[in-house]
This record gives C-alpha cells, structure tokens and sequence, in this order.
C-alpha cells in the first residue's frame, strides 16, 4: 500500500472562480493521489516520478465559492491524511468569494490577508535546544490550531530561502554522511537531487509546518540559499563555481528540486495544463532525464525558463520576481532580470490600469537597502566596472572580493535595474487609475523594516498618487549576528547617509532617482508580516515569536494603517 511521503501542502486557490484549488504530495511509491472535500469536491492524479520519489499535484474542483470545506487525502483509494494520531484541527480549503469587488466606501468581499516573510532553517527536533529561537511558522500554526476563530491568512508568501542547501543541519548532516564522504567536495553542503529531498523532509515534515501548509495556501518564490549563498552574484563568481567538480549537479538538482517542491505549486490549473514540460514529465514513466535535462539547459540560457508569476486575489495583484536565476552578470551591462524578465515584470505591473487596488511585487532583495548599504552597493558595481582604474585594476579586483565577502548583490548592486524598478513603481502608481498601494515585499536581511521614498518636486509627472512602500521581513527562523544589527542601524543614520554619499562620490556613481527614509524598525527577531487589504483600505502586522512561561508565542510588535487618509501608527513596540 502506498504511504504519504511528505505534504499535503493546499498551494493555489482560484480567486476568480473560487471553485478550484490544488493540493501537492509525495507518496512513497506509484500510486494515485485523491483529494475528497466535505463539501463534495474531489480531484484526483496519477504521481509522477523524479529520481526514485513519486508526487502528484492534485486540482481540486466543484468547491464553493465563499466557502471552507475540510479535506482528506487517499492514496490507491486508502485514506493517508489526516494523520491518524494527528492533534491538529481537520485541514481545510476556503474559497474567496466571487461576487464583484468594491472600492471606495463600499470595500465589497472580506479582506484579503497576506503573511510573508523570508529565511527559515528548519526546526530542530524536540528536545534539541534551538540556537535561533522559535520559529515564526511553528508558533503561527500553534496559534491557528489552538484559536479556530483567529484570522487565518489568506495566502503565505515564502520569499526564499525555503531550504538551505548551503548550511544543513545536524540531523541533515547525519544522513549525508552515511551516503558520502563529507570530506570530499562540497562537503557538508547538499551535493545531489536525492539529498535535496532530505532538506524538504526535514522542513516539511515538520508537524506545526506540515499542518499550516496543508490549510494555508502558499506562493514561494527561490533564493541564493536554496542554491548557494550568493548564487550568481557576479561573472567572475560563476565562472569560478562552474570550474569546480561538484557545481553542475548542485545547481541542476537544486533547479529540478525547486520545480518539483515550490514552482509547480505556484501555478494556476490552467497555466500547468499549458506547461510542456509537467506534460512530458507525467507521460514519462521517470521523468528524472526529461527534468534534469530541463534544468541544465535553464541554467546554461536563463532565457529558456520563466520563474516568475503573477496572482490575483480579488483586486490584489501579486507578482512574484525572480531575482537570482535569470540575471545578466557581465559588468559593463549587469541587470538583476534579463530583458525578457524586465518586460514581463513591466507588463504585467502596468496591464489593465484600474483594475486592482493593490499592486504587491515579491522579490526576495529589497528595494530600498538603508541608505548607506544602497550607496555601498552601488559603489561598488562602480568598482567592479572599472570606474576606478579600469575592469582589469586593482580598485576592480578589490571590489570583487569585498563583493563576495560583504554579499553586495541587491537592486543596488544592479544600477540599472535599480533605476528601471524605481520608474516602473513610479508608473504604476500614478495618473487616475493608480492603486491604492503600490508595496514591494522582501526579505533576505535577517530583519524587518518599512522603508517609503520621497519624489522630487520637480518629476516630469508630479509625485505618485499611490502609497508607495518597501516592506521588509525576514527571517522566519535564523539569526542575524550583534555586529549586523548595529550595522543596520548605522546605515540609516546621518552619519551613514553622509558616508554613503562619500562612497558614491569616490564610485563617481550618479544619485539614485528617488530618496527615501525608515518610517519603522529595524526590527529583530523571528517575524512575519501580514498585510490585511480590504477595498482600498491597507493595514500592515508584524508578530514576532518570542519564547514565554506558556511556550513560544506571537508578539505583535507593530500595527499600522497604511493608506493615504490613515497613515498613522496606532500600536508600535519601541524594542528592537
């Protein structure tokens, strides 16, 4: 008899008609997945197979709209999921409602409530001490399980870093090492599709992680940890990790693992049954060579592949950004996206004015850095250039290694893309149709803080009319070193917006578009953020996990109302 490997994780929930959604698993061997509703619903699938392992993405039809139904999981017709011993409430599927949504004073269908946050190592298991203190997404599950009235998020928004490749854990470690040799590169680091499997395991296997994945919908997008750390940070980077022995079956493991764990998850029914390669792959007995080959060709042209994507949640658009696997790294013409990728982002951002209250851009980096860490960065692109004694100097070569070394790659260290993102926020959110908000959400700097720029006075078309917003959060469950956090802190400060400008003047580096200030944090600790939407009224959360007599619990730390007649900050904790 066939048994439930790891999931179900509930990924996409049909905003439009509210009457499809699709459930991810992993069984332990052929078999067909079923997904039953109370309701009535029902979705069924044949796994597929990748390198021993068997999953299937069931799409659940016939459920009502505005509604919650509970769901089981069978595998060959015997019921896996619930767990028979499991202490969690029934996991569950709600529907949004389809009737029209409002604006203004009528806000129509109920809010939409979108967690997000970035970074999480897995949860040690019980009885281990855990270095990094509790984890947000254990705590957030452990309140919802407890409380059935308390919100529930809409969707959760992983914003990278899901696994870490890189940094595995002991328990991990002890697994690798009965496979391999761990003296032997890359060491103590995954080395394989196999070995990849076990980081998921360990992640998702998790009871308070697996619970909250299988009731809440998620979108995830990757980042350099689900890889390597600094994954493609520069073209002198990449050619070094390519000449190393290990390289090619890190990242085509690490690309086909995250097709197979995070990226199918993230599309729509309609879009997989459009995809050719989860075509060939199902109609493959293995699809592992149909998959690998796919993700080798991905890494070599970037172009080939497209991990970007856009939902809908009402009059809420998301889009989701990759900003690691497509980037163009040479120096005279570095850009975070490929041309192809900025001209999606920019079409799908602009598409259809008036018809969203809400534009959301995921991107892992930030945006807007402190002042400081921006002018850093964008000095050293300049670096690196050859601003400074040409690309083959000694100011070039210095540039690279502190580069590497201080993991200068966000929007900042991409100038041009940097200006290009600016323009399109600027766009999006001006002239009559302008949403409500325009909020990029980031995580990846292991704290948490609102950053809003300020236009000049002189723009060719006036300030945006749409609240515009840099909302950072990470890490979900890690650790950020005392010298970071005062670093952090520095970098907003006079003196460091003062040395940043001296560094800009020494890169020759021009003045970024737009100007910016912190209007919360930095904050520290393991954290998520909640943005409740509703017409276009914003309100933004931040709860952190903090360990009490009672065990961990969620703090909320802040409460603020974000659109343009409510600006204020009502509640705000003051510690950091």
């Amino acid at each position: 008899m066939a048994g439930l490997r790891l999931g179900p994780l509930l990924r996409y929930v049909d905003w439009e008609t509210g009457s499809t959604a699709t459930v991810w698993v992993e069984a332990d061997r052929p078999t067909t997945a079923e997904v039953r509703c109370a309701d009535g619903a029902s979705g069924s699938s044949p796994t597929f197979a990748i390198a021993g392992h068997h999953y299937a993405l069931v799409v659940v039809t016939g459920l009502t709209p505005g509604s919650t139904t509970t769901y089981e999981v069978l595998l060959g017709g015997r019921r896996v999921w619930p767990l028979e011993d499991s202490s969690f409430p029934a996991s569950t599927i709600t529907t949004p409602s389809t009737a029209p949504g409002g604006t203004g004073e009528d806000p129509g269908p109920a809010p939409v409530r979108i967690a997000f946050g970035s970074c999480r190592w897995a949860a040690p298991p019980p009885g281990e001490r855990d270095a990094a203190g509790p984890d947000a997404l254990d705590t957030l599950a452990a309140r919802l399980a407890a409380d059935p009235g308390a919100a529930r998020p809409d969707v959760l928004l992983l914003l990278g870093d899901q696994v870490y490749a890189d940094e595995i854990s002991k328990a991990t470690r002890r697994r690798l090492a009965v496979r391999r040799d761990l003296s032997e590169p890359p060491g103590a680091e995954v080395a394989d599709y196999e070995e990849y499997t076990c980081l998921y395991d360990e992640s998702w296997r998790d009871p308070e992680v697996r619970w909250l994945l299988s009731t809440v919908p998620s979108c995830m997008i990757f980042d350099d940890h689900d890889v390597v750390d600094d994954w493609n940070i520069s073209a002198a980077w990449l050619a070094a990790v390519r000449a190393t022995p290990w390289w090619h079956e890190r990242i085509v493991s690490g690309l086909a693992s995250y097709w197979v764990y995070q990226h199918l998850g993230n599309l729509s029914p309609a879009a997989l049954a459009a995809d050719p390669l989860y075509a060939a792959v199902r109609a493959d007995p293995d699809g592992t060579e149909t998959l690998r080959r796919f993700a080798a060709e991905a890494d070599a042209d970037p172009t080939r592949a497209r991990w970007s994507y856009r939902r809908a949640f009402g009059r809420v658009r998301l889009l989701m950004v990759d900003t690691r696997a497509a980037r163009v790294l040479d120096e005279q013409r570095r850009s975070m996206l490929d041309a192809e990728g900025e001209r999606w982002m920019r079409e799908e951002a602009l598409a259809d004015p008036g018809s969203y209250d809400h534009l959301l851009i995921g991107t892992s980096l930030p945006w807007l850095l402190p002042p400081l860490v921006h002018d850093a960065e964008a000095w050293n692109a300049a670096l690196c250039r050859g601003e400074r004694g040409g690309p083959d100097g000694r100011w070039a070569r210095f540039g690279e290694n502190l580069r590497r070394r201080s993991d200068l790659e966000h929007w900042a260290a991409f100038p041009g893309s940097f200006r290009r993102l600016t323009e399109l926020i600027r766009t999006a959110g001006s002239g009559p149709d302008a949403p409500a908000t325009v909020c990029v959400l980031s995580g990846d700097v292991h704290h948490a803080y609102i950053a809003e720029p300020s236009w000049p006075a002189d723009a060719p078309d006036g300030a945006p009319g749409s609240r515009i917003l840099q909302l950072t959060c990470s890490p979900v469950h890690n650790s950020v070193p005392g010298p970071l956090r005062a670093g952090f802190r520095f970098g907003w400060s006079g003196a460091g917006r003062l040395l940043g400008r001296l560094l800009a003047r020494h890169g020759r580096t021009d003045p970024a578009p737009d100007r910016w200030r912190k209007t919360g944090g930095p904050w520290f600790g393991n954290q998520l953020m909640t943005l409740t939407l509703h017409g276009r009224k914003a309100a933004l959360t931040l709860v952190q996990a903090k360990e009490g007599a009672a065990g961990a619990q969620l703090e909320t730390v802040l409460e603020q109302r974000l659109t343009a007649d409510e600006q204020e900050t009502f509640s705000q904790s003051t510690e950091c």
